[in-house]
């Protein structure tokens, strides 16, 4: 059998889940369980609920990866950013994790991260044109 391959960008529901799954049951064969688990911090307006910002990422093999982290610029310098990521470093210490990773631009938070205690170990040049990718890590525990 050939499969079809079909190109989109919008894929139907399940797609993605069909299509990592085969990637996990051959990981776990190798790393054990994932144990899988969103870890999200949410800013929120006072009073209406409404979403500001916050911090959006996952724990998995004993680390945690934080997808997006986003202050507001009228709420930045109080600190936020800083309380976000500790209180998520926190959370994934809680739940077993080893360490933290996290990727930036150039242009947005690596300095942020940098005295966080995150130290570049990767990067991308001209993603995006022009600029680079950073990828840094912090070891929370030994392991």
């Amino acid at each position: 059998m050939v499969p079809d391959i079909e190109l989109t960008d919008t894929p139907g529901p399940g797609t993605w889940q069909s299509i990592v799954k085969g990637l996990t049951d051959f990981n776990e064969r190798f790393a054990g369980p994932e144990d899988f688990r969103f870890l999200i911090l949410v800013l929120r307006q006072p009073g209406t609920g409404e979403v500001l910002g916050g911090l959006w990422g996952r724990t998995l093999y004993a680390w945690l990866y934080v997808n997006v982290l986003f202050v507001p610029e009228a709420l930045r310098r109080q600190g936020l950013g800083s309380r976000l990521m500790r209180d998520a470093e926190a959370e994934a210490l809680a739940r077993g994790c080893r360490g933290a990773l996290v990727d930036t631009f150039d242009f947005q938070a690596r300095p942020f991260y940098e005295r966080l205690g995150y130290t570049v170990f990767g990067t991308v040049p001209d993603y995006p044109p022009g600029h680079e990718c950073c990828f840094l890590l912090k070891r929370l525990r030994d392991g």
